[in-house]
């Protein structure tokens, strides 16, 4: 068995590339691990990334709406079976060896943990105070190595004003903060007026790194039934660019981690964000699509680049093209958007005859 793929490539007797880098306090192999799916939450497939080298993986999120609807059945059944015959309801059977989702979930990470020797990342979204302090510390005591706490949030309230919104975010860290010891990291949408203003703000609350950026789902209108479907589209390449450029302005600025997720598909997407700042990429999309194996490629990938352009190691070249350390640091900025439409040429016309 693979475990832990090796940390260095040799060359001959030389070793010439160190792959291993660290995020929230903890140490691994390389900078690529799996983001938050239904893959991480199979212990056989899990099983399989660590095989082929993934350095660490976020559990699929534990939703606390999930936790309050076990509860509300539970309440239904135990409460509500009056049959009418006070005799007859002390024959009503009571669940003895009921599983709640978080009695699942919470197994599932010993049950990683003993599995795997990767570190395990557990990720929660909470809706109440209460839940995000419970759950925390559910997931603390079952054994995560740290946590991801995917605030998942539309602003749909024309009332609330964005500083409202962030103090939210803030308050929630805060309070979580204070209850575990665990590190943490904060998963954000790209959403924020002032996103490098916020993740400083997140640090100095107690977060230990951040993740840019969260994805959400896409609701589309059935034109047929004129109903509201919800859809989950997996990312697109293009996509992790607005990561790179956000991690290039970030790196400079702020001393947390930065994990980049969305829109990684190869190798060359991943030196990319590495050379922007980010201390690891996570692979979502692309296992999705392609297998778990495409993680494979990508490590392999990223290995050949490294010993070509004859780096020693991931840190060599990390935040090394960052805006402070570009060559040309107003591209990615305003300053460079007029050039960038300038640049665009349009496709001919075939001419009628």
């Amino acid at each position: 068995m693979q475990k832990n793929r090796q940390r260095r490539v040799k060359i001959g007797r030389q070793v010439v590339v160190d792959l291993s880098t660290n995020y929230l306090g903890l140490s691994l192999a390389n900078p690529v691990i799996a983001s938050s799916s239904p893959l991480t939450g199979d212990i056989d497939i899990a099983r399989q990334l660590e095989d082929i080298g993934v350095s660490a993986i976020v559990m699929p999120s534990l939703f606390e709406e999930s936790l309050a609807e076990d509860e509300a059945q539970m309440h239904r059944f135990l409460d509500f079976q009056d049959t009418g015959f006070g005799e007859a309801n002390s024959f009503l059977p009571e669940p003895s060896h009921y599983q709640s989702h978080l009695d699942d979930y919470l197994n599932l990470i010993t049950r990683l943990k003993r599995s795997l020797s990767i570190p395990v990342i557990g990720s929660l979204n909470g809706v109440s105070l209460a839940g995000w302090l419970e759950h925390a510390k559910d997931l603390e005591a079952a054994g995560c190595d740290a946590l991801e706490l995917n605030i998942y949030y539309v602003a749909a309230d024309t009332r609330q004003a964005g500083a409202d919104i962030e103090r939210h975010f803030l308050g929630i860290l805060e309070k979580v903060r204070a209850e575990v010891a665990v590190p943490l990291s904060v998963k954000l949408s790209h959403s924020f007026s002032s996103p490098g203003h916020f993740v400083r703000q997140l640090e100095q609350c107690g977060a230990d790194g951040v993740v840019l950026f969260n994805r959400f789902y896409l609701p589309d209108i059935d034109l047929e039934a004129l109903e509201i479907v919800p859809k989950i589209y997996l990312s697109s390449p293009t996509e992790c660019l607005e990561r790179i450029r956000w991690l290039a302005l970030l790196r400079d600025h702020v001393s947390l981690n930065m994990a980049a997720s969305g829109g990684f598909y190869q190798a060359a997407d991943v030196v990319k964000a590495l050379l922007a700042g980010a201390d690891v990429v996570c692979l979502c999309s692309v296992l999705l699509q392609s297998g778990v194996h495409a993680a494979s490629s990508i490590l392999e990938d990223l290995q050949n680049w490294l010993v070509e352009k004859e780096y020693h190691s991931v840190a060599q070249l990390r935040g090394s093209v960052s805006q402070r350390h570009a060559i040309n640091p107003v591209a990615y900025e305003h300053s460079n958007y007029q050039a960038v439409l300038s640049s665009y040429a349009p496709v001919d016309e075939p001419r009628e005859s």
